[in-house]
């Protein structure tokens, strides 16, 4: 009887999967894919509607250019996992059985029990976020003057929360358009936790593009019209976006299999295999071992790599055989900050660990048409270039 292998989710993790999954299958499985959304969202680019909505057409890869025919598509929401029965249980009723399932539904955005962060706030975990984004600043900027501009505040000045703010003042400059920026991180610089050449180059940048930065307290409450920040710190705003952290999805918070007790990441092993064998995980859903004490970071790159591996890793659990175990290998970093960019620990200017300019902004460019190429073939990735 030929195996039932299940995905789920469409982000990095479910897309990779799929076609890792298509090219190991010899007839020793059906693949069943299920997304709330049916279309792949290419996540580290998004950013780009929030100035231009017009975007979406290349950063939206339609389901069906991705998969083969071979594999059968169903959009849902996932209810719940149950692993004794083997079957996702899908919002409204629908049931979908499985002999091996892979779960890829990515993460949500944490709050972090902030007062009035989850009601006031935008997050960027999606394309309706980022057109979202776009609408509120769009709609404040024609309310505000060069006297009184429209106040953006950005909470979290990691990746996105970076990114997001780039995009806001080259809206903002594109449009000739009366607004103000802030973005605002807890601990002392931004892009915490990294290099400090990278943190330097991007606080930079940034300045250039005239983004107020404040860091070192925490924002301690919102409402409607002002974020609280530290002891004594007030900031008025018209659009707050919030970037500052994740945690588990909701449709595996339940399932069972061994996760982490505050976020409810599934714990999974260097195989991917979590303590089910029977249930993979990779992507942001997963903490998946790594030599030290850190697990695989939650970033478009491990899930790029993971996936590469998980499908060959599936069909070798079907077959019986050793399942191959993964390493994350860090290829640098490189961070947009509106048409500008800065790259890190990516050699290709000989002897500087972090650059700028045209190199960085090709290597941009490169990476994400390269994605891109691999999940929805070359001409696709040729029609996004210029808007990468």
């Amino acid at each position: 009887m030929t195996e039932q292998v299940v995905v789920l989710g469409s982000g990095y993790a479910g897309a990779g999967a799929i076609k890792s999954l298509e090219d190991e299958l010899d007839g020793d499985a059906d693949i069943t894919w299920i997304s709330d959304v049916d279309y792949h969202l290419v996540l580290h680019e998004s950013h780009r509607c929030i100035r231009d909505p017009s975007i979406q057409e290349k950063v939206r890869i339609p389901i069906g250019v991705i998969k083969s025919d071979a594999t059968t598509f169903r959009q849902g929401v996932v209810a719940s996992v149950d692993t004794d029965d083997r079957v996702v249980h899908l919002e409204g009723g629908g049931e979908v059985s499985y002999d091996y399932l892979m779960v890829g539904v990515g993460s949500r955005t944490a709050f972090f029990g902030i007062e009035g962060l989850e009601e006031h706030a935008h997050t960027l975990k999606g394309l309706d976020d980022a057109l979202g984004i776009h609408e509120d600043v769009k709609q404040a900027a024609r309310e505000a003057t060069r006297t009184d501009p429209a106040e953006v505040v950005i909470g979290g000045a990691g990746l996105s929360g970076i990114q997001t703010a780039g995009e806001v003042a080259e809206y903002r400059d594109d449009n000739d358009a009366p607004i103000s920026t802030t973005l605002v991180e807890g601990l002392d610089e931004v892009f915490p936790g990294n290099a400090d050449s990278i943190q330097r180059a991007l606080r930079k940048r940034l300045e250039e593009r005239d983004v107020n930065i404040m860091t070192g307290e925490f924002i301690g409450k919102i409402d409607e019209d002002t974020v609280y920040i530290g002891e004594d710190t007030e900031l008025e705003y018209d659009v707050l976006v919030w970037t500052g952290g994740i945690t588990g999805q909701d449709a595996v918070r339940d399932i069972d299999v061994d996760k982490d007790e505050r976020n409810y990441r599934l714990k999974a092993k260097r195989t991917f295999q979590t303590n089910d064998e029977r249930v993979f995980a990779i992507g942001d859903a997963a903490l998946i071992d790594q030599d030290g004490d850190n697990p695989a970071p939650p970033t478009a790159q491990a899930a790029w790599q993971a996936a590469e591996v998980v499908g060959e890793n599936i069909i070798r659990a079907i077959r019986n055989e050793p399942l191959k175990r993964w390493s994350y290998e860090d290829k640098g970093t490189v961070v947009s900050v509106g048409e500008a960019a800065v790259a890190h620990d990516v050699y290709v200017v000989p002897f500087k660990d972090t650059f700028g300019g045209l190199p960085a902004r090709t290597l941009k460019k490169a990476i994400a048409a390269r994605w891109i190429r691999d999940i929805a073939g070359t001409s696709r990735a040729a029609a996004a270039w210029p808007d990468m």
